[in-house]
C-alpha cells in the first residue's frame, strides 16, 4: 500500500480528553494522593491526639517511640489497598492505584524500617531521578522519551514524526523541558530531605505532585497541534 492510500490519522482527542487519560480520569488522580495525604495527616496530628486523649503511654507500649509514624504507615496503606479495592468494585481500571500502591508500599517499607518519616518519600525522589535523567539523555537522540511516549499513549503507536524534522526539533525541546522541570522537583525534595525537614518533604510531595504534571502535558498536547497544523496547512492536508 502507497503512502497516498494509507487512511488518514483519526483525529486526536480534546486536551482534557488527553490529560484525563494520562491521570486515569480527574477522579483517578486525586484518588491517587489521598494514600500521601492520609500519611502527612496522620504522622503530623497522632501524638498530639494521642496526648489529648491520654493515649500516649499505650500507643508507646503497643508500637514504640515512633508511634505516630508507624500508624500513618499503616493508615496510607489501609487507604492504599482500600482506593484499589473500590475501584475492582466498580469495576474500574486499577493501573494507576497499583503503580502509586507499589510506591506507597516501599516508602512506608523504608519508613518504617529506618524510623524516619522522610523516607516515605524516597522512592519518588529516586524515581524522579531516574526519571529526569532518562528524559534529558534521551532529547540528544533519535528517540527524544517524549516523542516515543507520545506515539504509546495519544498517537496509536505511530512513528510519523521521526521523519518530519520539524517534529523531531518540537519533541526534543519538549524531552529537554519535561526532564528539567522533573530534575527542579527532584533538587527541591533532596534539599528538603538532607535537612530532615519532614513538612517541606510533605509540601513538595503535593505541590509538585500533579500540577507540574498537568502543566507538562498541555504544553506537549498544544505544541503537538501546533505543529500538525502548520504542517497540514503547508502540505494542503
Amino acid at each position: 500500500m502507497s503512502s497516498d492510500d494509507r487512511p488518514a490519522p483519526a483525529p486526536l482527542p480534546t486536551i482534557s480528553e488527553q490529560v484525563s487519560q494520562q491521570l486515569g480520569g480527574w477522579r483517578g488522580a486525586a484518588e491517587a494522593t489521598v494514600p500521601i495525604v492520609a500519611f502527612i495527616v496522620v504522622n503530623a496530628a497522632a501524638k498530639p491526639l494521642a496526648a489529648a486523649l491520654g493515649w500516649t503511654d499505650g500507643l508507646t507500649d503497643a508500637l514504640g517511640g515512633k508511634y505516630a509514624l508507624k500508624l500513618a504507615v499503616l493508615v496510607a496503606i489501609a487507604v492504599a489497598l482500600g482506593v484499589a479495592l473500590r475501584r475492582l468494585s466498580q469495576k474500574r481500571t486499577v493501573r494507576h492505584t497499583v503503580n502509586g500502591l507499589v510506591g506507597v508500599a516501599l516508602g512506608a517499607w523504608l519508613a518504617w524500617r529506618s524510623g524516619e518519616a522522610r523516607d516515605f518519600y524516597l522512592p519518588g525522589i529516586l524515581y524522579g531521578l531516574a526519571y529526569g535523567a532518562v528524559l534529558l539523555l534521551s532529547a540528544f537522540s533519535r528517540w527524544p522519551a517524549v516523542g516515543w511516549i507520545w506515539s504509546v499513549m495519544a498517537d496509536g503507536g505511530r512513528h510519523d514524526w521521526r521523519r518530519s524534522p520539524r517534529m523531531m526539533a518540537t519533541f526534543r525541546w519538549l524531552t529537554v523541558v519535561w526532564g528539567a522541570v522533573w530534575l527542579l522537583k527532584v533538587g527541591v525534595q533532596v534539599i528538603f530531605y538532607l535537612r530532615e525537614s519532614e513538612t517541606g518533604l510533605a509540601v513538595t510531595r503535593l505541590v509538585f505532585g500533579y500540577p507540574p504534571y498537568l502543566v507538562l502535558l498541555a504544553l506537549t498536547m498544544w505544541a503537538v497541534r501546533r505543529v500538525r497544523a502548520r504542517e497540514a496547512v503547508e502540505t494542503g492536508g
